[in-house]
């Protein structure tokens, strides 16, 4: 079993953690206790080291655990943070200090090991509405129709939306057609694929204000008229303003046309909304055009099938009690 990492995973891991820090919740809000002056989207190392130092101290794992400090890990913090140097025991410690969950330790050990089916992206504001020149320029011509598409959004505890899985069936409008963009607005945390793709392309660009790119590689190539279902999981990173519109809904924006649309929201038994939408929108930074008031199931959840979508950004929005 190897101690150092690749390169690359060393510092696709550094980006992940530095995210889960900086992210909302529990994780930042450890370190977050520690400092007396925060400064914004910065984190503050010894506030790190602290943390991890107390959790040493409390379950000692190793020699000299149960008597560390804080300043005998400022490098080792340092070094995870930069990207300089990540190792399975700097990382694990990690892991260990904050109790990451098993889903993001085992995202971290992938990227860490170097896996092509993860991408870390970041950042705060939504895309605008002005972008889509933009990313019109980007994408260039077609090459692909999305036939089928189903987003099953989870909302935390927390209020937050956390996570979305997607299931897309896409068909080739022209020959050899290798992989997909994805487009991401700068709320985005993480991308990771699964069935039907090979992997991601290694570069995440930024197209327009506030919207970044990267490609699906397929698991396949496809000719002219051939499909394929895809999967993939997307994870967020909101602010934590719940005075926040954005933060209070999920819409799917549709630049084009898709035959099947499938939508369902889910809720954490313990953060339940007192009212919940399904609308459309004047576009991307547009008013509610349409509304109607729906109810959750009894887990917790509500769901919209469409015919047909295009040229629509539609979804749910609530309000908290």
């Amino acid at each position: 079993m190897r101690d150092v990492a690749p390169p690359a995973g060393q510092r696709a891991a550094a980006e992940y953690v530095r995210q889960l820090l900086l992210k909302p919740g529990r994780y930042r809000q450890a370190w977050e206790q520690q400092v007396a002056r925060l400064r914004d989207g910065v984190i503050n190392q010894m506030a790190v080291a602290e943390v991890i130092a107390t959790r040493l101290r409390s379950a000692p794992g190793r020699v000299g655990d149960a008597q560390i400090m804080p300043y005998q890990l400022r490098d080792i913090v340092a070094d995870v943070l930069s990207g300089r140097h990540v190792s399975r025991d700097s990382l694990q410690m990690f892991i260990d200090g904050f109790a990451f969950t098993n889903d993001e330790t085992a995202r971290l050990w992938r990227l860490w090991n170097g896996a092509t089916t993860i991408r870390v992206l970041a950042g705060t504001k939504a895309v605008p509405a002005r972008a889509e020149h933009g990313v019109s320029q980007a994408l260039g011509p077609r090459r692909h129709q999305t036939v089928s598409l189903h987003d099953h959004v989870w909302i935390g505890a927390d209020g937050r939306i956390e996570r979305t899985h997607v299931m897309q069936v896409v068909e080739a409008t022209a020959e050899e057609v290798d992989r997909i963009p994805f487009l991401a607005d700068t709320n985005v945390l993480t991308v990771e694929v699964g069935l039907g793709c090979r992997g991601l392309a290694a570069d995440v660009r930024q197209i327009a204000d506030d919207v970044f790119m990267t490609e699906i590689i397929l698991a396949k190539t496809l000719q002219l008229g051939e499909t394929a279902a895809l999967e993939y999981w997307v994870t967020f990173r909101y602010p934590g303003d719940m005075t926040c519109a954005a933060e209070r809904e999920f819409r799917r924006a549709v630049m084009g046309q898709i035959t099947s649309y499938d939508i369902r929201v889910e809720f954490h038994s313990d953060r339940l909304p007192s009212k919940l939408w399904w609308a459309s929108w004047e576009g991307v930074d547009g008013a509610v055009i349409d509304e109607q008031e729906v109810s959750l199931d009894s887990q917790h959840s509500a769901h919209r099938y469409l015919r047909s979508v295009e040229r629509t950004v539609a979804g749910f929005h609530w309000i908290w009690s």
